[in-house]
């Protein structure tokens, strides 16, 4: 019998962090320093190191479990092993569902800035056909292999970041370092928390691909630490720079826009607009690089059919499940349905959250592959404030967003027994053919 392929572990630590760096900063922060400005004023930067607190907490909880897993699938696959296949099933649907969903909302944003700058990309034909054509792209980068489509989302973050950087320096140099601070009220902190927390989501993406990482034991649940680090400090640098470089523009729609603009005149605009262009498209790289290997992972698992298990013999990536992911991407984009999809995001990430710790509690209990022996003192500090963390964000969740998570699970339910069935039935051909 033939050897069974498998993708190869090409994910160092740095294009780990660099996913999870990715996978958090997106669109958002192009109109985060605004709003964060409106709520709590000169003492924004410092919100942000605080929330970033709580925000670790919760990251190291959830992602203590990628130190006893080294297969592709993060939360799905700690809450297959702790809980069983029915909820690890249930997780594993409403994490493509959210991340497809938010994948097609923010294609229609990338064609909004490149609209923006190239009108030609707006009009009613050229619209769908452009977003189909980087849907495509993107699927075909990754199919054609791990190294190089992390090597394209290393460009991308070079080209967003670089822009973002320069404007802050800049912006210092001309108008001088920022150094009153006014201590908000607690209304106007609560305000802002809910953005924050939008702003940090997004941290533990590296896990999905565990699977394809280097020693993914230390290497997943370093890069997340680290991948925090570097956007808790970067977005408090970049909010720091707009406080100095002119607080005015709270009042845009696009305040970076407006500072580049303040500071570098009209072609900072076009900087700006080309560093948003990378950095929703690098965001959706992420997703693309990520996201079907959790498909990839229960296929190998038998919680879905063999074919989402499939490598490709020529570029070693789960071909046939990176294809079905873009597809349904394309199919929730010019459907329109992302923005109804959108609203279990909020819901259904707090699911997740709490799974995951729950699972953390069941393993922790069995010294799953020595857990409960790597786990010290510390966390008996770190693991209340996780679930403080998470109790407070579900009480944030919109009783829309509740009901649009309910019906997905439904909706779930009913898959797994489908899926399950077509495994059965696939386990049994096999047989019989051996």
């Amino acid at each position: 019998m033939a050897e069974k392929l498998a993708p190869p572990r090409a994910i160092s630590f740095l294009s780990a962090s660099l996913l999870n760096l990715n996978g958090m900063i997106g669109a958002g922060i192009f109109a985060l320093p605004a709003l964060l400005y409106a709520g709590v004023g000169s003492f924004a930067p410092i919100a942000i190191l605080l929330f970033a607190i709580p925000t670790a907490c919760l990251a190291l909880a959830v992602c203590k479990l990628s130190t006893v897993f080294d297969q592709s699938g993060g939360v799905q696959l700690y809450v297959e092993t702790a809980l069983g296949k029915f909820l690890g099933f249930q997780v594993g649907w409403l994490v493509i569902c959210g991340s497809a969903a938010g994948r097609a909302a923010n294609f229609i944003v990338l064609l909004s800035y490149l609209a923006a700058l190239f009108p030609v990309f707006g009009g009613p034909i050229a619209q769908p056909l452009t977003m189909l054509a980087l849907i495509a792209a993107m699927t075909l980068l990754c199919v054609a292999g791990t190294k190089v489509s992390v090597g394209g989302l290393w460009v991308g973050t070079l080209f967003k970041l670089t822009p973002l950087v320069l404007l802050c320096v800049v912006g210092f140099w001309v108008n001088g370092v920022p150094t009153q601070v006014k201590f908000p009220d607690f209304s106007g902190i609560e305000s802002v928390a809910l953005l924050m927390a939008y702003a940090f989501s997004g941290f533990t993406t590296a896990a999905g691909s565990a699977g394809e990482t280097k020693d993914p034991r230390k290497t997943i649940y370093r890069s997340v630490i680290a991948g925090l680090v570097a956007v808790a400090i970067f977005y408090a640098f970049v909010q720091w720079a707009y406080i100095a470089i002119g607080p005015e523009a709270a009042e845009t729609d696009a305040p970076l826009a407006a500072a580049a603009q303040k500071v570098f005149g009209g072609w900072g605009v076009v900087m700006i607009s080309v560093a948003a262009i990378f950095s929703v498209a690098a965001n959706q790289l992420t997703g693309f690089i990520t996201y079907p290997r959790v498909l990839y992972g229960m296929g190998d698992r038998g919680l879905l059919p063999r074919f989402f298990a499939h490598v490709s013999p020529r570029f070693l990536t789960p071909d046939y499940a990176i294809v079905t992911y873009g597809i349904v991407v394309a199919a929730i984009a010019l459907s329109g349905t992302f923005a109804l999809l959108a609203v279990l995001l909020v819901a259904a990430e707090q699911v997740l959250f709490t799974l995951a710790l729950i699972s953390l509690g069941v393993l922790w209990k069995k010294n799953f592959r020595g857990l409960k022996d790597s786990t010290g003192p510390l966390w008996l500090l770190i693991v209340p404030v996780a679930v403080a963390m998470t109790a407070w964000l579900s009480f944030q969740v919109p009783a829309s967003a509740i009901l649009s998570t309910a019906a997905m699970l439904g909706i779930g339910a009913a898959l797994y027994w489908v899926a399950r069935r077509g495994v059965m039935q696939q386990n049994a051909r096999s047989a019989k053919e051996h």
